[in-house]
């Protein structure tokens, strides 16, 4: 009785399984069927996703790659005429947007880590960056150690955050952590002196000191915290869209077609000010495209 009553048990699972795979239809089944492609962009992760003050508009270094990539699942399910959808996402929401099948790629600044790839997927990096400080011009604050006693912020939902919050506890270190909403925030907060520093990747913080109306006013300091391999997020459960997004990643990175875009927003001026940023493709990210993969080991 028993091996029958489990036998009727895995049936029925099987069956809800079933059920639940076919309700929930791919990405490309969608767009064949008609439906539209949604990008989830970043308001101010400057330069890979954010909105230009001047045009109203999303731009940005992430956003072109994702934008190669619609182009391609147009060609791949014959729809000529399918919509692209952009939608705003916050380093709070992000991850349930794309879990939650509420935006097919979030194309921004997150870190492709264990933790993530719990709930969503990973196409191959497009940058790789750590985790600094950005200051005051004439702040005394050289590097982490000098934070004893003092405020920092940084962005809710973001590896940074955890880092920092890691490093004050294990090592006893006496720091206020504040979280803000979104990165524009976390530099008004140092700028107006309600944070003593904003922790968070590196190019993001000399993008954003980019964009202020002083830019001279801010500084990067210290070492890096952490490493932050940077990806566009996909479906966890939707292997036949990885599978097109990644090979479109090898393929520019192999042909280095994705150089030239890499340059026109780390080495040319960028809206809304033409502000160029000078960060030529590191050593890290330059090893790594040698052998583009989603597999990172962090």
């Amino acid at each position: 009785m028993k091996v029958q009553h489990w036998g009727l048990a895995w049936g029925l699972a099987a069956l809800c399984c079933a059920v639940g795979a076919s309700a929930q239809a791919s990405v490309l089944e969608r767009v064949a069927g008609g439906g539209k492609l949604v990008i989830a962009y970043r308001e101010s992760s400057v330069p890979f996703s954010y909105v230009d003050s001047q045009s109203g508009k999303p731009v940005g270094y992430a956003l072109d790659l994702c934008l190669r990539m619609a182009e391609l699942v147009r060609k791949k399910t014959g729809k000529k005429d399918m919509e692209v959808e952009m939608v705003p996402v916050t380093p709070a929401n992000r991850i349930a947007m794309i879990e939650q099948g509420k935006a097919d790629m979030e194309c921004g600044s997150t870190t492709n880590n264990a933790e993530r790839r719990q709930k969503v997927a990973f196409t191959i990096p497009h940058f790789i960056t750590g985790a600094r400080l950005l200051v005051k011009a004439a702040s005394p604050i050289d590097k982490v150690e000098d934070l004893n006693g003092k405020k920092l912020v940084s962005t809710k939902g973001t590896t940074p955050l955890k880092a920092a919050d890691q490093a004050n506890r294990e090592r006893l270190m006496g720091i206020t952590i504040v979280e803000a909403p979104d990165h524009a925030k976390a530099v008004e907060m140092v700028e107006k002196g309600e944070a003593d520093a904003f922790v968070m990747d590196d190019v993001l913080l000399y993008g954003l000191a980019a964009g202020r109306p002083d830019p001279k006013a801010l500084k990067v300091v210290g070492r890096f915290m952490t490493t932050e391999p940077l990806a566009i997020m996909l479906p966890k459960n939707d292997p036949e869209f990885k599978k097109l997004v990644d090979e479109e990643m090898r393929r520019l990175i192999t042909s280095r077609e994705i150089y030239p875009i890499y340059d026109k927003w780390f080495n040319k001026p960028i809206p809304p000010n033409n502000t160029v940023l000078n960060l030529p493709v590191s050593y890290l990210l330059r090893d790594f495209w040698k052998y583009p993969t989603d597999q990172v080991p962090f």
